[in-house]
């Protein structure tokens, strides 16, 4: 379980047993008007709780197995269920989940937060999902080609699915999405997969789950290709249309003995929304959490590089890096912009990671804004 792999395991007896962990990702800095969480009143300080998640796995046998992870909410509320699944691994070329979970997506996204080799998460990972990046069904994946190919496919409650919550009054507009439901009114699941293939090492993770960086456990040279499908997932009821988006992503890391380890990633991202403006991302007060409204038709990409410095200073390495990224929104005729460069230290590859970062937004219809975070990211 790759979101708990430094929890500790208990011994329940009868060959059951109960992996615990947890992580914790907070930062202080500035931030300026125009960059995300900014104020109007000029730069100011920042503090966050990026994440605050608790790691559960139980072990019926080999074969069964359940998890549960929380994570804070939104703008730091209450505690939720980021993942709930049960699981059936007969063998490593055929598994099979059912629950809350991450769907086949990006890389970014089977990352999470705490294996992005760059602090914050990437604006172009746009993919639809009810927490975090999660959605509730089912997926089946497996691992051939000892281990370097994998693949994984789900089916998924999906995005806009609601149902009518009012309806117009005399001389009141009909189109007007105050008073119609979202557009899947005839609940169309959401189609999810992704196969990626690593021409040097398997990656060293779990499931299908991956990681931006290793750090140089591996030389991984990894191409993937994810996509979703869902009719009438975007617009409201009146005026639906169908979602399908689909994205191509790789990582080199290659370990150069004593000269250190460099890390090279890219991606690039196609999001349909059949012509179709989608509502917005509270539509009829549906809450956050609910998978309604938010997606944009566009294209994007992201760019970034890393690189270990092989010497130990201290307790651990220093790890400079940089990331570019790019969006088009086709229908709305904007785009944004986002720079990152920092350094990361890493005292223990995942689970102990100190970070300065700095980020600059631009766009064409606001001023650039500008953010500087000291982050800690720590799992046990």
């Amino acid at each position: 379980m790759t979101n708990a792999s430094a929890g500790q395991t208990f011994d329940l007896g009868n060959g059951h047993s109960m992996t615990l962990g947890a992580g914790i990702r907070a930062g202080v800095g500035s931030v300026s008007p125009n960059a995300p969480g900014g104020y109007e009143n000029g730069t100011v300080g920042k503090f966050s709780l990026d994440d605050f998640r608790i790691y559960t796995q139980y072990t019926w046998n080999q074969y069964l197995k359940a998890t549960v992870n929380t994570e804070r909410g939104y703008g730091n509320g209450p505690i939720g269920i980021l993942d709930a699944y049960a699981q059936f691994e007969p063998r490593k070329e055929v598994n099979v989940w059912i629950g809350q979970m991450l769907p086949p997506s990006d890389r970014s996204n089977l990352d999470g937060p705490f294996y992005l080799s760059q602090w914050y998460y990437p604006f172009v990972s746009q993919y639809p999902s009810r927490f975090n990046g999660r959605d509730i069904g089912a997926t089946v994946w497996g691992k051939v080609l000892d281990d370097k190919l994998v693949y994984s496919v789900g089916i998924f409650a999906g995005h806009n699915l609601g149902s009518y919550r009012g309806y117009p009054q005399p001389g009141d507009n009909p189109t007007t999405f105050g008073y119609y439901g979202p557009s899947n009114q005839g609940r169309n699941p959401l189609f999810a997969g992704r196969v990626v293939y690593n021409f040097w090492d398997p990656e060293p993770v779990d499931a299908y789950y991956t990681a931006s960086t290793y750090y140089g456990k591996a030389d991984i040279l990894s191409i993937g290709f994810a996509g979703m499908y869902q009719q009438d997932g975007v617009g409201n009821a009146i005026n639906p249309g169908n979602y399908g988006a689909w994205n191509v992503d790789g990582l080199m890391e290659k370990k150069l003995g004593e000269y250190g380890v460099i890390t090279l990633e890219g991606a690039y991202y196609r999001y349909d929304t059949s012509g179709v403006i989608d509502v917005p991302a509270n539509y009829n007060n549906a809450g956050l959490t609910a998978n309604i409204g938010g997606l944009t038709q566009g294209n994007a990409y992201l760019l970034s590089a890393a690189y270990l410095i092989p010497q130990k200073i201290g307790w651990g390495q220093f790890q400079p890096y940089a990331r570019y990224q790019h969006f088009d929104a086709t229908l709305l005729h904007t785009w944004n912009d986002q720079i990152d460069a920092g350094v990361n230290y890493v005292i223990k590859p995942h689970d102990l990671v100190l970070t300065v970062n700095y980020s600059e937004n631009s766009s064409n219809y606001t001023n650039n804004g500008r953010r500087v975070t000291f982050g800690v990211q720590y799992q046990f």
